[in-house]
């Protein structure tokens, strides 16, 4: 399936002083079908801070980690990253069912 729309939050929130490389955003992926989706990405810069910034051990434990990690937070890299993933099959079936948020 390559036809698909996005919402990036960072385009929408302060786009001009959004971290690239060490970022975490909201994103919704509307498809064809009807179906649409709530995702949280994060590049994996942003995971490898998120693991050293902890102040104790159950901190680093409960972390919220993203749905998808890219390398970096711009439209291509996550349009192409869920081009990739719908090539693949449905998004509910490679992503985290407890964490996705299939609304449709």
């Amino acid at each position: 399936m390559k036809n698909f729309s996005l919402w990036l939050e960072f385009q929408v929130f302060n786009p001009c002083n959004w971290h690239i490389e060490n970022g975490f955003c909201n994103i919704h992926v509307d498809l064809p079908d009807g179906k649409y989706y709530g995702l949280q990405v994060g590049t994996y810069q942003y995971l490898d801070n998120a693991m050293h910034q902890h102040e104790t051990p159950a901190q680093a434990r409960t972390s919220r980690i993203p749905d998808l990690f890219v390398k970096e937070l711009t439209r291509q890299c996550i349009e192409d990253a869920i081009r990739d993933l719908l090539s693949i099959g449905k998004l509910e079936d490679l992503l985290n069912p407890f964490r996705l948020d299939h609304l449709c």
